[in-house]
């Protein structure tokens, strides 16, 4: 089996962008350097690794998966992050899509309601130097305390867009999520001006189900330590 080296990593990543995420219309420059930065290899195990900068959901234990390359940098871009937006991410997984998010925004509200993939995408996060980041063990959609956001992220797919969200979407907000059932899910991203909201289609995506609600309640998570 052959040896996989930092270099190699460091070029596989690069390919990832060059390859992947460039031809087929990612051009945010601060998304492509977030999908540069970030190791996505770390966020899965470690006989997945070779495979971490390919065209491919992998498995993150638990039964999810942590989505396409592409579909993470498609979902950031939508969300025209320009670094000062307090962003609700619905759905943690590993933690590499709150990673790309916490490197365009000012802070990262994340909520996971397996206590398992929270604690590891939590540790992970910690790890590797993320200060801008709270994690919390929570089944609905809200965070306790936190009223309005600039962005909601959503990785996992809703029969319809909940209204839970829609009242969290601040002025100018927008909001990416998948909607549909089984095979048939398309990603959207609605956007709020004054009392209008607008929709906008990115094609066609295929995200596990939301789970609902499976957990008396929320266990804040604790701030990152690191350098962010």
């Amino acid at each position: 089996m052959a040896v996989i080296t930092e270099s190699g990593l460091r070029a596989a990543r690069l390919w990832m962008v060059e390859q992947l995420l460039e031809p087929r219309g990612i051009r945010d420059p601060r998304v492509l350097g977030a999908m540069r930065r970030v190791e996505r290899h770390r966020f899965v195990d470690e006989s997945l690794q070779a495979r971490a900068y390919g065209p491919y959901a992998l498995p993150i234990g638990c039964g999810q998966k942590t989505p396409h390359p592409h579909t993470v940098a498609a979902m950031a871009e939508s969300l025209a992050l320009g670094g000062g937006e307090r962003v609700l991410e619905i759905g943690t997984g590993c933690g590499y899509q709150t990673a790309i998010l916490a490197l365009l925004a000012r802070e990262v509200l994340s909520l996971e309601c397996l206590p398992e993939l929270a604690a590891d995408a939590e540790r992970r996060l910690r790890e590797m130097g993320f200060a801008n980041v709270r994690i919390g063990v929570r089944a609905d959609l809200r965070w306790p305390g936190a009223a309005s956001f600039d962005a909601i992220h959503v990785s996992a797919a809703v029969p319809e867009v909940p209204g839970s969200l829609l009242a969290q979407l601040g002025a100018g907000g927008r909001l990416v999520l998948p909607v549909g059932r089984g095979s048939i899910q398309r990603l959207q991203v609605l956007g709020r001006s004054g009392d209008t909201i607008t929709t906008t289609g990115l094609g066609s995506c295929r995200f596990q189900p939301l789970l609902g609600k499976l957990l008396p309640g929320m266990r804040p998570g604790r701030t990152a330590a690191g350098q962010g």
